[in-house]
């Protein structure tokens, strides 16, 4: 009898712990960044005087940014804020110099790469683990492979290598590989596109039409997975405390 009630003691303490999860703060600041991300695919760059379109491109990553802050608890939301900040800072410098734009990008990379390593899988699957090996080698082997100006490809590859090591470690993280490591995987295939338009997609309409969708609902996935489930690890953590 005494086992009986302490099993489901046990399991009821179980429940509680896994259950409870805070709901994000300012989610008007979330739809507001999907709104702004989705319409400005729809704007042409020559339809608007050309800083209100730099505004705007950086606008909607530059709002998930602000909505992780407003969310962060502790220095894991401060690094996937860190993530979105210099995506949106990225979007915006490429449109002044494509390194500037590069090197910023390169940095959320990185920064990404160490949150997603703080929180590895202890044991993930041969199939995850596959995958993640296929992108952190093959992505830079594409992106080198890519570009019809081979002078450009080795620089482009180096990029590729945190591209691909953000990803890899994204998929193989204990975040939600449907959110978070789905998003990780659209980003890569926007940067893909990328480089293959300046080579055998040059000219194509593909780029063109997917490069920022792909892009954007990427980082609206990571923003979304790595947000709502760090404040649910915050508050089973802070239960666990209190219990």
């Amino acid at each position: 009898m005494t086992k009986y009630v302490a099993d489901n003691l046990s399991w009821g303490h179980h429940v509680a712990m896994t259950a409870i999860a805070s709901r994000p703060r300012a989610t008007w600041l979330l739809i507001l960044a999907l709104l702004v991300g989705a319409s400005f695919w729809l704007v042409g760059q020559h339809t608007i005087p050309r800083l209100p379109w730099i505004a705007w491109k950086g606008a909607g990553v530059g709002l998930l940014a602000i909505w992780a802050a407003v969310n962060a608890r502790d220095r894991d939301g401060w690094l996937i804020t860190a993530v979105l900040a210099l995506g949106a800072l990225g979007d915006v410098l490429l449109e002044r110099s494509q390194t500037s734009g590069a090197l910023a990008f390169l940095a959320g990379h990185l920064v990404g790469t160490v949150l997603y390593l703080l929180h590895r899988r202890s044991k993930p699957s041969p199939s995850q683990m596959a995958l993640s090996v296929l992108l952190l080698l093959g992505v830079p082997v594409i992106a080198f492979l890519l570009p019809a100006d081979r002078a450009a490809a080795p620089g482009i590859a180096l990029y590729a290598v945190a591209l691909g090591a953000m990803a890899a470690s994204a998929w193989v993280s204990r975040f939600p590989r449907y959110r978070v490591g789905l998003g990780a995987v659209l980003f890569v295939a926007s940067d893909l596109l990328i480089f293959a338009k300046i080579g055998p997609l040059a000219g194509s309409l593909i780029p063109v039409m997917l490069i920022w969708p792909l892009y954007f609902a990427g980082q609206a996935l990571i923003a979304w997975g790595a947000v709502t489930t760090l404040l649910r690890w915050k508050d089973n953590e802070d239960l666990h405390h209190r219990l």
